[in-house]
């Protein structure tokens, strides 16, 4: 009877050990700690694209610059710059992950735009989704 085993990230391997900052911060040290991969890259992913470029100190072209994008008419081509200012992010700061579907949905009545991404950790079973709606 053949299984496929389960790859462990070695920085989960100690699961005392805190792998990355939590969000929001609200924690009695102003932050939590995550202690596990999964819980790290979903706060890192929400952590790039709700920076605009230019914003993080030493690092100017980290972030993923949608707010650039919040006073501008929300129709087919918002959605189409959002989708790929976030495809480009995701090949240059998250190689590490394989994305398995990304829907943009749009509400241009009540101007919201809503981003889902279903994602997998490369190399492990790890899988996870974001949703972030930007009104």
């Amino acid at each position: 009877m053949a299984f496929e085993a389960k790859r462990i990230e070695p920085i989960d391997l100690e699961p005392r050990k805190a792998v990355g900052v939590a969000l929001p911060f609200s924690g009695k040290a102003v932050f939590n700690s995550t202690y596990e991969t999964k819980e790290a890259i979903k706060s890192n992913l929400i952590n790039f694209i709700l920076t605009g470029q230019g914003e993080r100190y030493m690092n100017p072209t980290f972030g993923s610059g949608i707010r650039n994008l919040l006073f501008e008419s929300i129709n087919r081509n918002t959605t189409d710059q959002v989708e790929l200012i976030l495809n480009e992010a995701l090949r240059v700061y998250f190689p590490n992950l394989e994305v398995m579907n990304m829907g943009i949905d749009r509400q241009e009545d009540n101007n919201l735009i809503s981003f889902r991404l279903d994602y997998r950790i490369k190399g492990t079973q790890t899988e996870d989704e974001l949703t972030i709606n930007f009104e």
